[in-house]
């Protein structure tokens, strides 16, 4: 049913289109098709088109992390399964680990407890210390002090051994 209002509205809309040729209301006509077809583009599909032809990239970003992952978790079960180390063959370990950093790292032995001091120790050597350190003597960081310098790391790191944390 038309309301009243909706017709006068449209009179004038109406009245104009009359007035205008044919070719001239196919010419309209084909502008509004025109217009209309690009809106529902830019709205509907350009998005989606942006979220398809961006999807295979995520995918293989998440899939790579994913593979990550399940190597962590594969060393993180090989760790927790494995015999545990004493206190000799941890603090060895953790000996023979530090003496790969030369002079740039320097361990303490305090109980439960090791401290290496790093001047100048870069990422991949501390990357390796770290790894060993947690293969070898079954330690973990619980503390680190770290400042990144122009010749790399320098600071302390504190690892526990065994149960303690």
């Amino acid at each position: 049913m038309k309301h009243p209002q909706d017709v006068a509205r449209r009179a004038p809309l109406n009245a104009w289109w009359t007035r205008l040729a044919p070719r001239e209301r196919l010419l309209v006509a084909t502008a509004a098709a025109v217009v209309v077809l690009y809106l529902v583009f830019a709205v509907a599909v350009q998005p989606a088109w942006r979220t398809l032809s961006a999807a295979p990239a995520k995918l293989e970003a998440l899939d790579v992390e994913l593979q990550a992952m399940g190597r962590l978790a594969a060393e993180a079960r090989e760790l927790r399964n494995a015999p545990p180390v004493n206190a000799e063959q941890a603090a060895a370990a953790l000996r023979a680990a530090s003496q790969r950093l030369g002079p740039r790292g320097r361990l303490a032995l305090q109980g439960e407890r090791a401290v290496l001091t790093l001047d100048n120790a870069d990422a991949a050597e501390l990357q390796a210390w770290l790894a060993e350190v947690r293969s070898g003597a079954r330690a973990r960081p619980v503390e680190a002090t770290l400042t990144r310098g122009a010749g790399g790391y320098s600071g302390s790191i504190v690892v526990a051994l065994g149960d303690a944390g």
